[in-house]
């Protein structure tokens, strides 16, 4: 196998860099290696950590449930309340639109609980946002316009009778 070569410390900015337009072109992949050769050298990097959190979540359109724990396993490193319940709903917010877009019967009630979850999330990252960061709200105003604009519903649980033995 490989040993991977470090990246210096001086380079981590401009890495950062790198990372971010590696996600603008739609190659999240590349942004998540990135990522990851910062937070070998410099593992407190919030920074690093957020976008490789959103590389992550880039992904998701094809659905693993091991991507899903990939981006969760990352919410503890962040360091602020405030940062772990707004990404929190990022990543439900993304695997509710990839359910939204997957075509898959049954997946628009999918998406409705995940995008609801999505909002409970950036109400409680709004508990803790401070004056002008609206980001929580804009989030949850676009989960609650696709749920609307889908007409997504949740699923009907259907209650059958055990049989009498």
């Amino acid at each position: 196998m490989f040993h991977l070569k470090p990246i210096s410390a001086e380079a981590i900015d401009e890495a950062l860099k790198k990372a971010e337009r590696y996600r603008l072109l739609n190659e999240p992949q590349l942004a998540e290696s990135i990522c990851q050769d910062i937070l070998e050298i410099d593992p407190d990097n919030v920074e690093a950590i957020k976008t490789k959190l959103l590389a992550i979540t880039d992904q998701f359109y094809n659905y693993s449930s091991t991507d899903i724990n990939r981006a969760r396993h990352l919410l503890p490193l962040l360091a602020s309340e405030y940062d772990r319940a707004y990404y929190a709903g990022i990543i439900c917010e993304r695997q509710g639109n990839a359910f939204l877009h997957s075509g898959r019967p049954g997946d628009h009630h999918s998406a409705f609980d995940w995008l609801s979850d999505a909002m409970v999330h950036f109400e409680k990252a709004e508990e803790y946002r401070t004056h002008g960061q609206d980001d929580p709200i804009l989030r949850w105003n676009t989960c609650a316009r696709q749920i609307m604009n889908h007409h997504l519903t949740p699923r009907l649980e259907q209650y059958v009778e055990p049989p009498l033995e």
